[in-house]
């Protein structure tokens, strides 16, 4: 609907019951929270935001158009028309005819089709017809495959439809009845009311209400609060939760996410709570503005899309050189210029291997639906491969390498030495306190057994509280013993807590903090730090009990009891995958930013040598080249950034290497986006997904490397049909040209050699199904377009070498050298060229003995045999005459049978002699 035409409609109607200064001027939220702001300029959503915090709320309200308890159902729904609905834009699949052209358009289809033209034209229908079932076949399969492997993967990307609470202001019955009439809305008719809406329909100028467990639906400013803490971690990377207040509490910052009155769409809320009034929905919050640059961003080609266009246009050259040659040889040798134009169609038809893209998309499918067994989604096909050729990974460490779950590791008094004490204080901090339980505390109580946990707090009497805050970064409990007086107990960062201490406890009672006793603290609490522990400290203060109220004043001249350390301790599973990975030839770098201490620890728990440590700030200072010299020499890089993040991944790929990223927050969204293989979880946060290319369905080094080893076979499957189509299309050409020179009629007629080709392309349909030899997956494979042509060259006259064996026995011993017997001459090189071809599917698709040593998988078993027994019937039967074809007397099957062993036994020879000249892939 369109929304000026709903103002004039309304017009009347909202002058009429006094509501005009509702809609008075839209342009005010369109000019500063709207369609106008430049969402593409950081700097302009920074200063919006920043304009938000600072008014006051109802100066804030007004400019929004809103009120305390909210808009009507007409305000949001006019305003629905306008700002559209509160979700991110991500990449839509394409409609099903874009997508059936984006399958038929590539190189080997786009020729094949201008061939299938010119023999239209040429009045050859039987190669038109064959050439065109040809692009037919390699354009539906890839359609197919790649169309079942979309809708599984938009299935799996689904988000679950999530609702926020609004408050919505009723208007008066009367009103609400005129209302109807105009607008199709249900309005209450009095008063204020929270109603549940799905989190699409939010727009700003919305009142929602949060509690623990919420995610924030959009941009908001905090109108009410109380103990509100919510979780940045998806925007910062920054594990422990935020408090948020009504007012902005600290300095000004130039960043939005330090603004203590503002939250964002992809936080979350972990205690407490607020009401809040909705800034900016859908692309235009924050968050929007990060995932539209990051889906925008041009990825270019990744390491297998290069490796693909290489090998095509090395297959594509090598066609426009010999397809001419058999021209002109054959025209001048036979005199029948347009015969000679024919079969050099057939010739470069039979040169395009045009199958590539159908064997591609098979094996890259075949390889997602084995993947999504393992609990691995791929996204993107060409991913999987990507996940063969990996030899960087680049991971962060909770979550990843350890448990990301706080354990209790020890707690001690202030020299280090184990102190039951100190826990029970702890425990009795953490137990008492309203505020927010963090991972900490959590830790804390789960250490003591719930019957010591209830002796040591019953016989304690909770007095007040002081909140935590990150600006002290510590909170206190006051409780009573009995009528013994009260005790402050704070717990706290260690150096908040050593600044608010006069004494510390030993032995036989307290002694002064001086400052060479304070050195030797410092230097307990950094032994702790050196083991990968994060260190707690806790302190106590006698207060009379008298004292009714009590402050933050009163967290001084404090006594230090000691710390409490906490550890983030390694999964079970993540030292053997480390161990594996490397036996797969990969490199694991850490990319996180926490501490540089908890890091390295954990890396040699799990047995990931540490050859180097930088840190983020030392990052700052590199240009990329030092960066990358760094960058190899470096296992563990602490205390990042996004931008750190992303220069590490894309100056490793600069080097040479196909690069992999872990990550799963929005500060990680950048540096899967410049990642050859974007690695990301189901539980990670909408933009993370959106970037990656693979989701793992459990956050597990162990699933990862699994994952590298299907799609290991998946390249090799991939070569394989290469190596074959390359060597035998070589091998053709180089035949034809022999018996060109040489014969008076033509080796094989056009529509022969396309019938051939079509049956040796049938015979690889199953090559994605294949087995792969165990060697093959020890290590990362690459495209290497050198080698395929060298590939070429060494195997391809080896078949040429029996086709002119095959050439001599047709033209000496069975007399088929004369232009009336050309169609035995045709026939019999028919069935040779199309046995030899099929059987070069299993001699190259293993260095082993075929058959004997390595077995193909039976469905590629089963289409070679069909392909080879419908090739030997073909001229024998009534279809052998509308090819020209004739039969083959009984006497010509034993030499054929001769030639292709002898075949294979040279084949074997030079392999053996290949692998060990030469890299075998």
């Amino acid at each position: 609907m369109n929304l000026n035409f709903l103002k004039e409609t309304f017009g009347r109607f909202i002058h009429a019951h006094g509501m005009g200064h509702h809609f008075r001027r839209f342009s005010i939220l369109d000019t500063v929270f709207g369609a106008s702001a430049d969402k593409e300029l950081p700097s302009a959503l920074s200063d919006h935001l920043q304009q938000a915090s600072a008014a006051a709320p109802e100066v804030l309200l007004r400019t929004l158009e809103s009120r305390y308890d909210g808009l009507t159902d007409i305000e949001s729904g006019i305003r629905q028309q306008q700002y559209g609905l509160n979700v991110i834009d991500q990449q839509k699949p394409l409609p099903w005819w874009q997508h059936f052209w984006s399958c038929y358009r590539n190189p080997f289809n786009l020729l094949l089709t201008v061939l299938a033209i010119v023999s239209y034209v040429t009045d050859d229908m039987k190669a038109t017809i064959v050439i065109s079932a040809m692009v037919a076949l390699s354009t539906v399969l890839r359609y197919v495959q790649e169309a079942r492997s979309n809708h599984a993967a938009e299935k799996l990307k689904a988000m679950v439809s999530n609702t926020a609470t609004v408050m919505r202001h009723d208007l008066a019955e009367e009103a609400a009845a005129d209302a109807r009439k105009y607008f199709d809305v249900q309005l209450h008719p009095h008063g204020v009311r929270r109603v549940e809406i799905p989190m699409k329909l939010l727009v700003p100028g919305d009142v929602v209400t949060l509690s623990a467990g919420d995610m924030i639906p959009a941009d908001v400013r905090i109108l009410t609060a109380r103990d509100l803490f919510v979780s940045q971690a998806a925007m910062t990377g920054e594990s422990l939760p935020v408090e948020k207040f009504p007012e902005d509490q600290g300095p000004p910052s130039a960043n939005p996410l330090e603004l203590d009155n503002l939250c964002f769409m992809g936080t979350s809320v972990v205690s407490g709570t607020a009401t809040a009034v909705v800034l900016a929905t859908g692309a235009h919050t924050y968050f929007g503005t990060l995932a539209e640059r990051v889906t925008a961003t041009d990825r270019g080609p990744t390491a297998f899309q290069a490796g693909v266009n290489k090998v095509s246009w090395v297959l594509i050259r090598f066609m426009m050189v010999m397809t001419p040659a058999v021209f002109l040889i054959n025209g001048l040798t036979k005199g029948d210029w347009l015969e000679a134009f024919l079969f050099s169609l057939s010739i470069a038809v039979g040169l395009t291997p045009e199958m590539l893209p159908v064997i591609v998309t098979s094996t890259l499918a075949k390889g997602a639906v084995v993947l999504s067994r393992q609990k691995v989604i791929v996204k993107r096909l060409d991913a999987i491969q990507n996940f063969g050729a990996m030899d960087v990974l680049c991971t962060d460490k909770t979550g990843t390498l350890t448990q990301d779950k706080i354990f209790l590791a020890r707690h001690t008094d202030a020299f280090g030495k184990e102190s039951e004490k100190v826990l029970q204080y702890a425990c009795l901090n953490s137990y008492y306190q309203t505020g927010l339980k963090n991972l900490l505390d959590v830790a804390v109580l789960e250490n003591m057994s719930g019957a010591a946990l209830d002796a040591v707090t019953g016989r304690y009497q909770k007095i007040d509280e002081i909140p935590f805050d990150f600006n002290r970064r510590r909170m206190s409990v006051i409780v009573e013993e009995k009528d013994d007086g009260h005790l402050l107990i704070c717990k706290g960062a260690v150096e908040e807590i050593l600044a608010a201490c006069s004494e510390v406890a030993v032995t036989d009672g307290t002694q002064k903090l001086m400052p060479d006793l304070l050195t030797q603290l410092k230097t307990v609490t950094g032994q702790l730090n050196g083991e990968g522990l994060r260190v707690v400290a806790v302190a106590a203060k006698h207060l009379p009990p008298d004292k009714v109220t009590y402050s933050v004043s009163d967290e001084s001249d404090m006594v230090l009891m000691g710390y409490i350390a906490f550890l983030d301790p390694p999964k079970e599973s993540t030292a053997p995958a480390i161990l594996a990975l490397k036996e797969n030839g990969i490199e694991v770098k850490i990319l996180t930013g926490d501490n540089a201490l908890v890091t390295a620890k954990i890396c040699r728990e799990v047995g990931l040598p540490v050859t180097g440590m930088k840190l983020g700030s030392e990052i700052e200072m590199m240009d990329d080249a030092e960066l990358a010299r760094v960058a190899e020499q470096t296992t563990v890089f602490a205390k990042l950034s996004p931008i750190h993040k992303e220069r590490i991944v894309r100056v490793l790929h600069q080097q040479g290497h196909v690069v992999g990223f872990m990550g799963d927050g929005i500060n990680d969204a950048a540096a899967l986006r410049a990642a050859d293989i974007g690695i990301s979880v189901d539980t990670a946060v909408d933009i993370a997904k959106e970037a990656a290319d693979i989701i793992l369905l459990e956050k597990s080094l162990m699933i990862l490397q699994e994952g590298v080893i299907e799609g290991r076979k998946t390249f090799a499957n991939m070569l394989k049909y290469i190596k074959m189509t390359a060597s035998s299309n070589f091998g053709n050409v180089f035949s034809v040209l022999i018996a060109s020179a040489f014969l008076p009629f033509l080796p094989m007629l056009p529509v022969q050699l396309l019938v051939q080709n079509l049956f040796y392309d049938i015979s690889q349909i199953a090559i994605p199904f294949d087995h792969v030899d165990q060697e093959f997956l020890q290590k990362p494979q690459h495209w290497d377009p050198s080698d395929l042509g060298r590939f070429m060259v060494f195997f391809g006259p080896v078949s040429s070498l029996f086709d002119v064996l095959t050439f001599a026995l047709l033209w000496f011993v069975f007399d088929a050298n004369t232009l009336e017997a050309q169609a035995f001459f045709q026939s019999g090189w028919f069935v040779e060229g199309l046995l030899s071809q099929t059987l070069i599917v299993h001699l190259i698709r293993t260095r082993k003995i075929p058959f004997i040593e390595s077995r193909a998988a039976w469905p590629m078993l089963l289409t070679t045999a069909s392909v080879m027994l419908a090739g030997i019937l073909l001229p024998l039967s009534p279809l052998g005459s509308y090819f020209k074809f004739v039969s083959l007397p009984p006497a010509y099957f034993p030499w054929l049978a001769a030639m292709l062993l002898a075949y294979m036994v040279l084949t074997q020879l030079m392999k053996n002699w290949y692998a060990r000249r030469f890299t075998w892939q």
